[in-house]
């Protein structure tokens, strides 16, 4: 896809990004056959939200969003931070300390376009710019288990049924 601008979120755009989140995450839960699980839905939005106060508090420092654009229209979001709790707990502790990239979200009309791999390569280039030679990402998401699996291959870790039957989990290193 062309004429995609790639760039660190500015405050002025918080409320565009909250509204961003709450599309892509209820609009992902409704592919997943998960519509119906709407305080999921919201803790997910919220998180969301506090992740990008965390990057605008810290100036980048606890948490780097960054944000893709088309025609000045927030299309995806990408951002790294040091790995949470559900992937310390999913692994004993094995990832503790490596950085997670996390919130890998395209608008649901920009899906399957190369802005998702826009992002990744851009990420790429921000954690080797800091000196950042591993990471891991985490997904619960079937969906998005197909992409990953296709750019990284089976995952390292494998929690099945975490969410719910059928529902597994999976963690990259």
């Amino acid at each position: 896809m062309k004429d995609i601008d790639i760039r660190r979120p500015r405050l002025e755009e918080k409320e565009e990004l909250h509204q961003f989140f709450k599309i892509v995450v209820t609009d992902t839960h409704a592919r997943e056959g998960l519509a119906y699980m709407t305080d999921a839905i919201d803790n997910e939005i919220e998180d969301k939200k506090k992740f990008l106060e965390s990057d605008y508090s810290s100036n980048g420092e606890n948490r780097y969003f960054l944000i893709a654009l088309h025609k000045s229209m927030i299309i995806g979001t990408i951002e790294y931070a040091l790995t949470g709790e559900l992937i310390n707990r999913c692994t004993n502790g094995a990832l503790k300390g490596l950085f997670e990239i996390g919130t890998v979200f395209v608008h649901p009309d920009y899906q399957r376009q190369g802005v998702g791999n826009l992002l990744l390569n851009a990420m790429y280039h921000t954690l080797q710019d800091r000196g950042i030679k591993e990471f891991c990402l985490d997904s619960g998401y079937s969906n998005a288990q197909k992409i990953w699996k296709k750019k990284f291959g089976e995952p390292d870790y494998l929690i099945k049924d975490f969410w719910g039957e059928g529902y597994d989990h999976m963690i990259w290193r």
